[in-house]
This record gives structure tokens, sequence and C-alpha cells, in this order.
């Protein structure tokens, strides 16, 4: 069993501080790229899909940060699971924002069969993850969303059209692949900056560079 650094500020007690700390820089720079987008006021479906994704990772994040690691000991097992749930609505909506972007080169026909098999697969994770209460499905549903869905996407657009959100995107699918080996291979540094700090804060970049790729997106769509 890991052992839990912990902290005390002002006689607060507060579990995995650094882990905090890194998921609540994510949770941040999510809620900053949500706002930015929506003070674009696009009417664009991939950007409101892109809005959502960084405005429920943030939430997820958050949670995750706050009642997963630094106050866990308060809680049951049972509140992981609005974090989790949570991530897994922002995977939805990242796997939508890219299904949504192929319109500049697939059929709507296409567009829709994968929107539609979209939902079959969160469905699916979600009850899977409700039922059997094992973030191993909410990890899957992640990697799929990311590495299959989202990476074969925008790298197809990428190759078709040199696009430069594609490229954006797929750096940041590749930082995001890379926080997820050290995640999975608990790769630590150090016993204060463990693997989950590590893979939080190649998640802030992937986020970064998916904001970077929303934002070329705009421009090309106004």
């Amino acid at each position: 069993m890991e052992e839990i650094n912990t902290i005390y500020l002002a006689g607060i007690k507060i579990d995995e501080p650094i882990v905090t700390l890194t998921d609540l820089l994510v949770s941040v720079l999510c809620f900053v790229f949500a706002y930015k987008l929506h003070q674009k006021q696009s009417r664009e479906k991939v950007i409101t899909y892109f809005k959502l994704y960084f405005l429920i990772m943030g939430i997820a994040t958050a949670l995750g940060g706050l009642i997963g690691h630094a106050f866990m000991y308060h809680f049951s097992f049972y509140w992981k699971l609005p974090g989790w749930i949570a991530s897994m609505f922002s995977i939805m909506f990242v796997e939508r924002a890219a299904i949504e972007h192929t319109r500049i080169r697939l059929s709507k026909k296409i567009v829709k069969i994968l929107s539609v098999l979209n939902i079959i697969e969160f469905l699916t994770f979600l009850t899977l993850t409700i039922v059997t209460l094992n973030f191993f499905y909410v990890e899957f549903h992640s990697g799929y969303g990311l590495m299959f869905v989202v990476l074969s996407l925008e790298g197809f657009l990428f190759l078709k059209t040199r696009n430069k959100a594609s490229k954006n995107i797929l750096i940041g699918v590749a930082f995001a692949a890379v926080a997820a080996l050290i995640f999975m291979n608990k790769l630590s540094i150090h016993q204060w900056f463990n693997y989950l700090s590590a893979s939080h804060v190649l998640m802030a970049v992937a986020a970064y560079f998916f904001y970077r790729g929303a934002k070329n997106i705009d421009m090309q769509n106004s």
C-alpha cells in the first residue's frame, strides 16, 4: 500500500498536497480555457463541444483533487464517482469535438454514425463504471477516447489537410499519452512529486494544446 503524504495548514489536514495542487492546476487552466472560448461567442458545434470538455474536465479535476485526494479521509469511496463520471463526460465531449471537426472532410452520414457510436461507447463505459466501481473503466474510456477516436480522426484530418488545429490537438494527445504511460506504470521521481503529480502536469500541457487547436478551428470558421 502506498504511503500518503500529509501536511497541516491552519490545523486542517491535507493529504497528498502536491497531487491535489497539480489536479487544481489542470482544473484552473480548463476553466480559463472554457471562459476564453465562451468569450468568442462562436455558434460552431465543435467549439461548443470543446467548451464543454474544458468546463467538465475542470469540474472533474477539482473534485478529484479535493475529494479524491486532499480530503478523502472525510468521505466514503463512493464519493469518487462524481469526479470519475465528470471525467467521462469530458472525454465524450472532446471525442464529439473531433467528430464534428471531421465535417470538413467527411459526409454528414458518416459524422452522424460516428456521433451515435460515441453515445453508445460512453453509456457502455459509464454503466460499467457505476456497476463495478472500478476506475479501470474510467481509464479505459479515456484511453479509447483520446488514443483511438481523437487521434485517428484528427490524424486523418491532418494527413488530408495539414490542418493547424489538428496538429495542435495531436500534440495534446501525445502529451496525454505520456501522462497515461506515467500513470499506468507508476513512474515517480520523488515521494512527494509522484506519478500522479507528473501525469497531472502533462494533462495541463495537453489541455493547453487542445485549447490552441480549438482556437485554430474558431479562426478557420470565422
